[in-house]
């Protein structure tokens, strides 16, 4: 039988699995019969005990973790909740950014009456809090290339908080401009650093994974 991979495989071990999905695929299976192909579905194909730890929107390419049965799981999930899983991502966004470091702290909720959209709610958000440095500024396409460090993990996070302080992400269709939208063929995000103790030996595990823009 043909076991599909639009994912490139990093890393195997008998604890955990770690991939590089694609943008336009799907973490988890959603609704809908034309949503049930996704990562975790592929993933599983080959290696039938693996278990989703985190999740990737289907715009954004990168590193994914997945574990290998429910106790490396459990884990993993624990060390993601205790914030002892270091990630950065590398996005590009529109305009120059003036400082070459800066924090976003900006509590996020879902917006209901737009739902999946999320929003900057000072009274019903949960805390977010976004690092984030220059890597390179293209002051003729006004664009900033940036690294950033989701120290939350609330949903749409990076996304929403570009947004907030008016530096959307490039080919953004849920936030950013039709101008901005229109400057790239994809979401410019992609999650380029992964740093853990592995859930059995505890040694450190760190994994690059260069953006394809």
């Amino acid at each position: 039988m043909l076991i599909r991979m639009d994912f490139a495989l990093l890393h195997v071990d008998d604890s955990l699995i770690v991939v590089d999905k694609p943008e336009g695929l799907l973490s988890v299976p959603g609704r809908g019969a034309d949503k049930q192909d996704c990562l975790a579905t592929q993933v599983k194909t080959r290696w039938p005990d693996a278990l989703v730890v985190h999740r990737l929107d289907m715009s954004t390419s990168g590193l994914m973790l997945l574990a290998r049965g429910a106790a490396s799981q459990r884990a993993l999930s624990m060390a993601f909740e205790a914030r002892r899983v270091q990630k950065r991502y590398v996005a590009i966004v529109d305009g120059v950014m003036a400082d070459d470091v800066g924090i976003i702290e900006l509590p996020l909720a879902a917006d209901w009456p737009r739902r999946p959209l999320q929003k900057v709610d000072h009274v019903a958000g949960k805390p977010a809090l976004t690092r984030w440095c220059v890597l390179d500024r293209q002051a003729g396409e006004s664009q900033t290339r940036i690294e950033l460090e989701p120290v939350t993990g609330r949903t749409h996070q990076l996304r929403v908080h570009l947004q907030a302080i008016g530096h959307s992400i490039i080919g953004d269709p849920l936030y950013g401009s039709a101008d901005t939208l229109a400057a790239a063929p994809r979401l410019m995000l992609h999650a380029s650093r992964l740093e853990l103790a592995h859930p059995l030996t505890g040694a450190t595990l760190s994994f690059v994974c260069t953006p394809p823009f």
